[in-house]
């Protein structure tokens, strides 16, 4: 799925963009036509995102609605934007939800494969014509109704009428769709029995509805064993953790699912499981440090549209924020960037103003303060300190970050030359070892390239290597295994196989060689990573 390659990223990605929109298209103090052309971009990339069929999107939405109506002022003039915004969007949205149907059509294949292809071209430029009329419409009746308010002056009397209107509007139509909710979905308790019976199923996605649409179709994704496995590590690690992108190993020999995540799909789950109480702590405490400048711009600063543009940034990181919860998007820079780079903006509109003290003018403040030198050289030296400190922590995070990613360079370069360049290959993952002491990756590589090679002494040490550093691998437990099996030595093999089945209960491969051992048989290592190639295919 483009761009991400994952549904409820690709849907982020325009949802982080469509909630600024949305909130900027409020602002009184922009051109009417801007604010027409914003409200039309937020039902555009609805739409977009909408293609996605993303049911965490849809889950996060009306959380996103109760922070918006419970945080920021203004809540008529938000409410009277999104009745606007809500209808282009609905009107549009069949026609979106058809393209997906015809999308699972063709996936399926069959007989009917080259009508979904058709169908899928017809439901397509269907969909967009739709969208972009949907958004023009929108677009025009919000630039409209905004010329008509920077025009006009009204008197406080029936600004307070449209007010008191708008907000009867407002819980008679909440009422209404309660209403219509209840009466469409049966017995709210049965409804929910239901979606938390799907989201605790060990089956995941198999437990959902086959039939009607993807949005709609339950809560099972195997989260709930995830967020399990989660808790567990945390109550066995809480102050230090298991140590950042440890999740995987822990989850598959704790796993009721047959799923193999690399993260606990939640950023708080996953900043408290690898960092522990002393990491989340230091967290917590810099995000509230960037939340609390944020909010001072948005409730303190003197201009109004720059009020208005903190709450615009802060709708875009808070909807990363609130769909993270629940997945893993704290791995893909496209949505980690951007939600950050937004909360940076309404940091830095937050402004304190401070009035000169009675009696006193700028000038004499200045003069005072450079006829006494000695006040001044401690702050002076204080800020040398503070630079000097600020300097090596920034140079010790841009080593950090710099030299995993080389390492990680220096693999993905070696496993496209280890054909025809082996020794080059290598040589690259030694380096990438070098450059990244807690990383296993290069040492799994250099053994799988080896077992492709047929060199297994060679490949034996590299799987010894990597378990040096990540001592609950199961793969290269599961290879050490093998290749002892495959050089007679049966009570090391069924050492490390039984071990590998430990660390992955559920994996049927690794049940199938330990059967081989204990049957006195050698294991087959060719077939072993033949089957592991067809259903994982990391090295081609």
């Amino acid at each position: 799925m483009y761009p991400a390659g994952y549904a409820n990223a690709d849907a982020a990605q325009w949802l982080i963009a469509c909630w600024p929109a949305l909130l900027l298209a409020r602002a009184p103090q922009l051109p009417w036509g801007l604010r027409g052309a914003l409200a039309g971009g937020a039902v555009l990339l609805a739409e977009v995102a909408l293609l996605s069929q993303s049911r965490g999107s849809l889950y996060a939405t009306p959380v996103m609605l109760v922070l918006v109506f419970a945080l920021l002022p203004g809540r008529v003039r938000t409410f009277a934007l999104l009745v606007a915004i809500a209808a282009g969007i609905a009107a549009a949205a069949p026609a979106v939800l058809r393209v997906g149907d015809h999308i699972s059509a063709l996936e399926r294949g069959g007989s009917r494969a080259a009508a979904a292809v058709h169908g899928e071209t017809a439901a397509v430029h269907s969909a967009t014509t739709t969208v972009l009329i949907a958004a023009l419409l929108v677009g025009l009746a919000v630039a409209a109704g905004a010329a008509v308010e920077s025009r006009r002056a009204f008197a406080p009397a029936t600004v307070a009428r449209v007010h008191r209107s708008g907000a009867a509007v407002a819980v008679a139509v909440l009422v209404a769709l309660l209403a219509v909710g209840w009466a469409a979905a049966g017995d709210p308790l049965a409804r929910a029995q239901h979606a938390w019976d799907t989201f605790k199923s060990p089956r995941g996605y198999a437990a959902n509805a086959t039939t009607g649409s993807r949005l709609t179709s339950g809560l099972g994704s195997s989260r709930y064993d995830f967020y399990r496995v989660a808790l567990d590590e945390f109550a066995a690690h809480p102050l230090l953790g298991i140590g950042a992108d440890n999740f995987a190993e822990q989850y598959l020999a704790h796993r009721r699912s047959s799923e193999t995540p690399r993260y606990p799909h939640s950023v708080e789950l996953r900043t408290l499981v690898q960092a522990g109480l002393v990491g989340a702590l230091l967290a917590v405490v810099g995000l509230v440090a960037a939340l609390v400048a944020a909010w001072r711009a948005l409730t303190r600063h003197p201009d109004p549209l720059a009020r208005a543009a903190a709450a615009a940034a802060m709708g875009g990181f808070a909807y990363w924020v609130v769909h993270g919860s629940f997945d893993w998007f704290w791995e893909f820079a496209g949505l980690g960037a951007p939600a950050f780079a937004l909360l940076g903006l309404a940091c830095a509109l937050n402004q304190s103003v401070s009035a000169p003290s009675s009696g006193a003018s700028p000038t004499s403040e200045a003069s005072q303060l450079a006829s006494s030198p000695m006040r001044t050289a401690p702050r002076d030296w204080r800020r040398r300190w503070l630079t000097a400190l600020g300097a090596a922590a920034a140079l010790a995070a841009v080593v950090s970050f710099t030299a995993p990613w080389l390492s990680s360079l220096e693999v993905k370069s070696a496993a496209r030359v280890w054909v025809r360049a082996p020794r080059q290959a290598y040589a690259r993952l030694d380096h990438a070892a070098q450059l990244d002491p807690l990383s296993d990756e290069p040492y799994v590589v250099a053994g799988s390239i080896a077992l492709r090679r047929s060199e297994l002494a060679r490949a034996d040490r590299e799987f010894a290597l990597a378990l040096r550093r990540t001592p609950d691998d199961a793969y290269a437990t599961l290879e050490r295994g093998a290749i002892a099996s495959a050089r007679g030595r049966g009570h090391e093999a069924l050492v490390l196989l039984e071990r590998a089945v430990r660390l992955s209960s559920r994996d049927p491969l690794t049940r199938a060689a330990l059967a081989v051992a204990r049957s006195g048989r050698r294991v087959d290592i060719g077939e072993l990573n033949q089957s592991i190639l067809r259903n994982a295919r990391q090295f081609s």
